[in-house]
């Protein structure tokens, strides 16, 4: 198996395109708070949260999939919970995927929940 650090940021950042900024933005504010992601800049048409760009346009990205880097389970914990008391839909409630857990890559704990234009967000800790 290859050998990875985990802690390596490979993207410098992601644009999605929404189809609603203003619902996007409530939404990424409501789950990014929790992994304590704050919004760097927002705008009518937009907003960056860390290395994420969410900005409204006439064709929206996805549906695709997106995991955040969390710090522990209990962060992954309160992500969803802050989700699902947004009102925002549950994709997959907290736990262990021991499908996605190995050696190599650690116990692979998550939750995901949909955002507005239907994609697939995570939030995921590592543990070895």
């Amino acid at each position: 198996m290859v050998e990875w650090d985990w802690d390596r940021v490979v993207f410098d950042h992601v644009k999605v395109t929404v189809a609603d900024a203003a619902a996007s933005i409530a939404f990424y504010k409501t789950i990014l708070e929790p992994l304590q992601i704050p919004p760097f800049w927002e705008s009518e048409r937009g907003a960056q949260f860390a290395n994420l760009v969410v900005f409204a346009g006439d064709a929206t990205s996805g549906p695709i999939h997106m995991a955040f880097v969390a710090r522990s389970r209990e962060q992954v914990d309160a992500f969803h919970r802050a989700g699902v008391d947004g009102g925002y839909p549950d994709n997959g409630a907290p736990g262990v995927r021991e499908q996605y857990s190995s050696d190599d890559a650690g116990v692979y704990y998550a939750a995901f929940l949909l955002d507005p234009d239907g994609n697939n967000v995570e939030a995921v800790v590592r543990e070895f």
